[in-house]
């Protein structure tokens, strides 16, 4: 990551009045929409806004706690006197954060068992991430259709239709993975511990591996074209 990347400005443009933030990472883009700035993506650029209408005290309130926020997890930020602060708000694992985890688990899967195990995290009926989400969709709907804007009752629909159709598909294809994965009961064939790693009359004990490296399929090179008449 480049030392660009860790390097933001937030300020109020004097041409528009709005709080604008610039600059950062991805991880620094959701530090600022969960401290309540809005994601801007144009065709060269991404920056982010604080929400339109505002007063001013609450402005001020929200880009501090940005500034903050960032700061506490190291990113150098430039910004306005009236933002400017010297505490750094404690940095918490967000929600994402933890189920990205389970990404790391499989990664570092060595059987089935234990990729199932992480899909389980995913797809347990009663209290699995997807069907958590799916409430979350239900939710957003159900306020959205009585929210009294002429789209509201299309915006809640497609949340319905996300939640019953599409994220319902998601869960049922990725339970029967993960049950498969249960039935099979196999460890992975490279990343299984070798048990020929370090002999018991081994004197150096950094020797690397003895056993011989996974076969790959031979690719076999493309034919040659014909001469061109």
């Amino acid at each position: 990551m480049s030392l660009a990347q860790r390097v933001l400005t937030i300020r109020r443009d004097p041409h528009s009045g709005e709080v604008l933030a610039h600059g950062g990472d991805p991880e620094a883009h959701s530090i600022l929409q969960r401290s309540g700035f809005v994601p801007v993506v144009r065709y060269h650029e991404t920056y982010h806004r604080l929400p339109t209408g505002l007063d001013q005290d609450e402005e001020i309130r929200l880009a501090t706690r940005a500034v903050s926020r960032l700061q506490a997890v190291g990113y150098d930020v430039t910004a306005d006197t009236a933002f400017a602060t010297e505490q750094h708000e404690p940095h918490y694992l967000t929600l994402g954060a933890q189920v990205a985890h389970l990404a790391v688990r499989i990664r570092e899967a060595e059987t089935t068992d234990e990729v199932a195990a992480a899909l389980t995290e995913l797809t347990a009926t009663h209290d699995g991430i997807l069907p958590a989400l799916a409430e979350v969709l239900t939710a957003t709907a159900d306020f959205m259709r009585d929210l009294g804007g002429p789209s509201d009752p299309y915006t809640a629909g497609g949340l319905r239709n996300l939640s019953e159709e599409q994220l319902r598909l998601i869960a049922f294809d990725l339970g029967g993975v993960r049950n498969k994965l249960a039935d099979r009961q196999a460890a992975h064939p490279h990343r299984a511990p070798c048990p020929q790693e370090v002999t018991a009359d081994e004197r150096e004990k950094s020797a690397s591996c003895p056993c011989p490296a996974p076969t790959r399929p031979a690719v076999l090179p493309p034919a040659p074209a014909g001469r061109r008449r």
